[in-house]
């Protein structure tokens, strides 16, 4: 296991090396172009959903290649990476389910939705199922307060205004 700046959180050290091939390395240096060359932090968020992107997931291995990758210190990248909840900081499936369980979610029944969903999938948050299909993970604040209890899967598809049925029905609609 690797170093952490959090306390508590160990980043997953690779049996392999990683690296990014020449079309990443590509990406990386128009991320750098974006920013002047002394602010070249600005880059660590893009350059690491690059690197979830290719590798499934955030190691220590990752937090190296991206800081080497944008000439920064390792323990910058893994401070970024270990603050935010959308990078995933252990292998996860391919479905990644995270409700929302801050004040507007929680008032309006997140934690039944979260429930339901440990019930059905048979994990408990943080966990993924045996055949790797679901992650199930609870996340602060989506920005979708006015349509609460809500959940996004894969970052990329929010679900609002959800009910212990509905549910059941976006998990069984799932590949």
């Amino acid at each position: 296991m690797g170093l952490s700046t959090k306390v508590g959180v160990d980043l997953v050290r690779l049996d392999t090396p990683i690296r990014f091939e020449p079309p990443d390395q590509e990406k990386v240096k128009a991320m750098l172009a974006r920013y002047p060359a002394d602010q070249r932090e600005s880059a660590i968020m893009p350059a690491l959903w690059l690197a979830q992107e290719r590798f499934g997931f955030i190691s220590q291995d990752a937090v190296d290649l991206v800081a080497r990758s944008l000439d920064v210190d390792s323990s910058v990248v893994a401070g970024v990476a270990t603050f935010y909840t959308m990078y995933h900081l252990e292998p996860v499936g391919r479905h990644v389910i995270q409700v929302c369980c801050t004040l507007s979610c929680s008032i309006m029944g997140a934690e039944k939705l979260v429930k339901r969903l440990e019930t059905k999938l048979g994990i408990h948050v943080g966990e993924t199922t045996k055949d790797g299909r679901f992650t199930l993970k609870k996340v602060e604040c989506l920005a979708a307060c006015g349509y609460a209890p809500m959940l996004q899967v894969n970052e990329q598809k929010f679900l609002e205004n959800l009910t212990e049925a509905d549910v059941d029905k976006i998990v069984d609609s799932l590949p």
